[in-house]
């Protein structure tokens, strides 16, 4: 094809991409496969300069194409054809430019929470979403007949994996890994976070989709009342004032004893003394949780506490409904921005 019929197809496509409400759409153009074909029927002289004046042609367009979408994308009004396919408005801005988005409430307490515990010292490790069943329960010191395992409680999926109904899951995972850290005369210390699932009708208080976290210590010599000091320091933290305490017994299978840990209600929820809250479930981890990761429990103990972030949320914002951080209501989530 000579150079005269390459320079035409360049004003022609430089014209529609000028004209076009879609720009990109001409970078699809007929013309470039026709262009393309042509190079076989050319001897191997003429290959070299034709092939580099489709090139040069091409990267015209794309030019012009970028120019032509920052152009539109810089108008004050730009409308959307709503029935149209998505491809139709693609080359248009987003409906909520990024500098007037902001992080949802979860995300931002959980990374409140990850901040408090890393800066005790504690490693953050990110929860699977989709587990097996010994890191579900197995390693977790789960009975054969418990009925967590039950799939009233649980969901599986048709191969037989678990997306987690606790970030416990990852406790296995983190005990192994620490290992040969514990037995150089160290200790391990690492939260787990991240998104659960259990098979709950939904209302205000219940969701089948939330969020934990969990945390791990081991030493040694690791003891309850080390658990309870790393707790209250958190929640300290965490409300921004000194705060009583108190535990209550509690049955979990990977603990052993088991506790429900409470704190005075903050004068930061409009809290009274004497008024309580239950935050979470803990205690010291059981012997079989950590012979199920090859540490000898007659040599070192530990102690693992979990809850939800939702519940820290809600009670710090004074949230009634924990239907809405799943609704992408922009009149709630515009409270957080």
């Amino acid at each position: 094809m000579p150079s005269h019929d390459i320079d035409a197809v360049r004003q022609q496509l430089l014209k529609r991409v000028e004209a076009s409400e879609t720009p990109r759409d001409v970078l699809r153009a007929p013309e470039f496969k026709d262009l393309y074909s042509a190079i076989g029927t050319l001897s191997p002289e003429e290959k070299g300069p034709y092939g580099k004046a489709v090139n040069e042609l091409k990267q015209a367009v794309e030019a012009a194409v970028e120019a032509r979408t920052m152009q539109l994308e810089s108008g004050d009004v730009i409308a959307l054809d709503v029935t149209a396919p998505w491809d139709v408005n693609s080359s248009r801005p987003a409906f909520l430019p990024t500098n007037e988005g902001s992080q949802h409430p979860l995300t931002k307490e959980m990374d409140t929470v990850v901040n408090i515990f890393t800066r005790m010292g504690f490693d953050a490790v990110e929860s699977r979403q989709i587990d097996d069943d010994f890191h579900m329960f197995g390693s977790l010191n789960f009975p054969e007949n418990h009925p967590a395992r039950d799939g009233y409680d649980t969901f599986r999926t048709e191969e037989g994996f678990i997306p987690p109904a606790h970030t416990s899951t990852m406790q296995n995972r983190i005990l192994q890994e620490g290992k040969a850290k514990l037995e150089a005369g160290g200790q391990i210390a690492a939260i787990s976070y991240g998104r659960v699932f259990r098979n709950e009708d939904v209302d205000a208080t219940h969701e089948h989709t939330f969020h934990q976290v969990e945390g791990v210590f081991v030493s040694k010599d690791a003891t309850l009342g080390d658990m309870l000091g790393t707790l209250r320091s958190f929640f300290e933290v965490y409300y921004g004032q000194s705060l009583r305490i108190k535990t209550q017994p509690a049955y979990f299978p990977f603990v052993e004893p088991g506790l429900e840990f409470q704190i005075e209600k903050p004068a930061a929820l409009n809290g009274k003394p004497g008024e309580w809250l239950e935050m979470l479930g803990c205690g010291m981890i059981h012997p079989n949780v950590l012979t199920a990761a090859g540490i000898d429990p007659t040599v070192y103990r530990g102690f693992a506490w979990g809850g939800g972030i939702e519940r820290l949320v809600m009670l710090k914002y004074g949230i009634e409904d924990l239907r809405h951080f799943e609704s992408a209501k922009l009149n709630f989530m515009r409270k957080f921005a």
